[in-house]
C-alpha cells in the first residue's frame, strides 16, 4: 500500500490520470474511524476550454478558487444543497483540473458506510454515485483544500498494487453535462467494465 504522491498529480493530462485512478483506494480517518473504497469511476474536467469544468475560461469564484492550487488537495463542493461531492485536483498551480470520483467499490469498515448511509445490508446502492460515496466516506465540503498528500491528511489515496488496463476501461460522456455544448460529447467520463460499483449508464 502507497500514497500517491504528489508527482501523480501534478501532471498536465487529467484525462489520463482520471483513467490511472481506476483501481486506487481512497482512504478517510475520521476521529480514528478508517474507511477504504476502491475507485471504480471517474470524471474529467479541465479549464479552460472545458465547458462543463466549473472553472471554464478560467472562472475563478470563492467555490473554485481551491482549483487552481496545485494538484494534490481535495475539492468538495455541495451539488443541489444536499450531495457533498469529491474532486480531486491535478495539474500545475493555476491550471484548475480535476477528477470527480463517481464510484466506489466498499472495500474497508463496510458497518460504518452503511451506517453513515441509513443502510441495512450491501447493495451497490451505497456508493456507486458521487453523492452517495462521498456520504460513505464521511466526506463533505468542509473537506475541501484538504491535502491529500501529508502524512497526517484525514483523506488520501493509495496504489495497492493493482493496474486496470485500457481494456478494462469503458470510457462516455460525462453525467448531467448537457449544457456544456461540444464538450458534453467528450468521453471523459471512465468506468470499470462489469463493475456493479459504478452509477446507473446514462
Amino acid at each position: 500500500m502507497t500514497r500517491l504522491p504528489k508527482s501523480f498529480y501534478t501532471r498536465t493530462d487529467v484525462v489520463q490520470i482520471s483513467k490511472e485512478l481506476l483501481g486506487k483506494y481512497i482512504v478517510t480517518n475520521f476521529d480514528g474511524q478508517k474507511t477504504v473504497g476502491k475507485i471504480v469511476e471517474t470524471e474529467a474536467y479541465r479549464a479552460p476550454d472545458d465547458k462543463a469544468c466549473h472553472a471554464y475560461n478560467n472562472r475563478k469564484t470563492e467555490r473554485t478558487k481551491v482549483m487552481f492550487e496545485e494538484g494534490g488537495v481535495a475539492y468538495v463542493y455541495l451539488c443541489y444543497g444536499i450531495h457533498h461531492l469529491f474532486n480531486v485536483v491535478t495539474g500545475e498551480k493555476e491550471m484548475a483540473h480535476a477528477v470527480l470520483i463517481r464510484g466506489l467499490e466498499p472495500i474497508e469498515n463496510i458497518d460504518l458506510m452503511l451506517a453513515r448511509r441509513k443502510m441495512k445490508s450491501l447493495k451497490p446502492q451505497l456508493t456507486s454515485g458521487p453523492g452517495v460515496l462521498s456520504k460513505a466516506l464521511g466526506i463533505q465540503t468542509e473537506h475541501t483544500n484538504l491535502s491529500l498528500i501529508q502524512k497526517n491528511s484525514l483523506i488520501w489515496i493509495e496504489d495497492r498494487g493493482e493496474i486496470i488496463s485500457e481494456k478494462e476501461i469503458i470510457a462516455s460522456p460525462r453525467v448531467g453535462v448537457g449544457y456544456a455544448e461540444k464538450c458534453a460529447l467528450w468521453d471523459w467520463r471512465f468506468r470499470i467494465k462489469n463493475s456493479k460499483w459504478t452509477s446507473p449508464a446514462k
